[in-house]
């Protein structure tokens, strides 16, 4: 960060005035100090605006001028001079020295603090650096961003855009994979090989290039010790601090997208070690099966199964699609099969009926109206095959359209949601319930509504009377009479319990 001698002499209110050193108001100022040692050559670094009263400025004019020299030898970009103290003007063969060094020679006006002077440098200074951290903070996410959505050639763009220099992605033989803006002249890029070739790529490295005076810095792009190319930036002066901190946030960036592809043949390659082994050991090892499928469950170890009927096989198709979305935008591994128009999934313990609802939201509401879900209860891991056929049964038995039904739901009516039971149910309340309803509507009688109350009872004579509202004797003449119009015993619990589903089915 650098303060502009021009932009000092333009703050009004500190009133400088440029006395000699025309040529060299584009220096560039890094820190202000006071000082009015005569030999403080040494303690300098290049860069200060050095400020003095000239007391202590030797009295002869060949020694007033080489004092000048040895400020401009060590580099200082200005001399601020305080008038009115012990010098009432800034001396007239400083003034000549500094037009022949093109050292700027400033006039500091009583009235004008050197602490002002001070503070009003380091107070831009602080403000660039705020600037610069801001510009990072700015530039990261963009960056970030960048290489998800446009991959390489959008990082190296975007760093290029936030250092304002020429940006180079490089494999690791040297060749230029993606540049911006321009791609270099083949000197720089010989010299850019050079810098390679010397094995100075592994950490950040700069240098001056002899014929442009450019600055190259280099790094290498590697995960652990594998390295997947460099990453180099082409500047007209060394990178500042924030630059490099941009510069390692993109070298981060293409790393983990260099290494994305590897990972998945690396476990594109693990599946398939594991589908040759199931395929060559007789006792089918089904560990690796087990190994992978337990990235499914919860924290404890818990899972559920979803199961998604759709009309179609396209449609299925589509309702996988939609939950490999969700899945994937949730940052989570998806566990899935679609076969014909059923879908199956692997869903985590703590996974609900909203979690459904939200990964199904990718379907249009057409699309939603022609698919049955269900959702098993929680199951520990060992139990995954009975969490999906649990799934299975609650699709089967779900609405089309309708909220995902959750097996638990299907307690005390799951044999008449499925066809197949009630059309049992339904013959055998033709044969044993017909006969008494047909009775009751032929006598007046309530034989219907006592034996329902009966059986819910399970068989206990006082609560079904007071049910009824009747005496127990007469609730006992009453089953009597059931008895022996469809011939069956009613001490029989296996009978009851046919009996009241055939009511309930019935009645339902």
């Amino acid at each position: 960060m650098t303060v502009p001698v021009r932009w000092m002499l333009s703050q009004p209110d500190l009133a400088l005035e440029l006395r000699g050193g025309t040529a060299g108001l584009g220096n560039e100022i890094t820190f202000a100090i006071t000082t009015e040692l005569s030999d403080p050559f040494r303690w300098l670094s290049g860069g200060e605006l050095l400020l003095t009263t000239g007391l202590r400025l030797p009295l002869t004019a060949a020694d007033r001028a080489r004092y000048l020299r040895g400020l401009a030898d060590v580099g200082v970009a200005a001399v601020g001079f305080g008038t009115g103290l012990s010098h009432p003007e800034v001396p007239d063969d400083l003034v000549a020295v500094a037009d022949d060094l093109g050292l700027p020679l400033l006039e500091v006006p009583l009235p004008t603090p050197f602490a002002a002077v001070v503070k009003r440098v380091m107070s831009r200074l602080a403000e660039q650096e705020y600037e610069s951290v801001l510009r990072a903070s700015r530039a990261q996410p963009r960056m970030t961003r960048a290489v998800i959505s446009g991959g390489t050639g959008a990082t190296v763009r975007e760093l290029a855009v936030a250092t304002s220099a020429t940006v180079l992605l490089l494999d690791l033989s040297g060749r230029v994979l993606e540049h911006h803006p321009a791609r270099p002249d083949e000197e720089v890029l010989t010299e850019l090989r050079d810098v390679l070739a010397a094995g100075t790529g592994g950490a950040s490295s700069s240098v001056s290039l002899a014929r442009s005076g450019a600055s190259i810095t280099v790094q290498q792009i590697s995960v652990g010790s594998t390295p997947h190319g460099h990453l180099a930036v082409i500047s007209p002066t060394a990178l500042s601090h924030v630059d490099q901190i941009l510069l390692g946030h993109a070298n981060s960036l293409l790393a983990l997208d260099f290494e994305k592809p590897a990972r998945l043949r690396t476990a594109q390659n693990l599946l398939n070690s594991h589908a040759l082994g199931l395929l060559l050991t007789e006792d089918r090892d089904l560990d690796p099966a087990w190994d992978q499928i337990r990235q499914a469950a919860d924290a404890d170890g818990m899972v559920r199964g979803l199961t998604v009927v759709a009309e179609t096989v396209e449609l299925a198709q589509r309702v996988e699609s939609a939950v490999a979305a969700a899945m994937n935008k949730a940052g989570r591994q998806l566990f899935s099969r679609c076969q014909d128009a059923r879908v199956t999934v692997l869903l985590r313990g703590t996974d609900d009926v909203d979690s459904v609802r939200s990964m199904l939201r990718g379907l249009s509401s057409t699309e939603r109206k022609a698919v049955r879900a269900g959702l098993s209860g929680r199951r520990a891991l060992a139990g995954v095959v009975a969490a999906i056929e649990q799934s299975q049964l609650a699709a089967s038995a779900a609405e089309a359209g309708a909220e995902p039904l959750e097996f638990a739901a299907l307690t005390g009516s799951a044999l008449l949601t499925f066809s197949a039971t009630r059309e049992v149910l339904n013959s055998l309340a033709d044969t044993m319930i017909a006969p008494i309803d047909d009775y009751d509507r032929a006598n007046g009688t309530e034989l219907l509504g006592s034996l329902r109350a009966f059986l819910e009872a399970n068989g206990h004579w006082e609560s079904a009377a007071a049910a009824m509202g009747v005496h127990r004797h007469t609730l006992r003449s009453r089953m009597a009479r059931i008895e022996a119009l469809i011939d069956c015993r009613l001490d029989v619990a296996r009978v009851r319990a046919e009996l009241l589903l055939a009511i309930i089915a019935r009645q339902s």
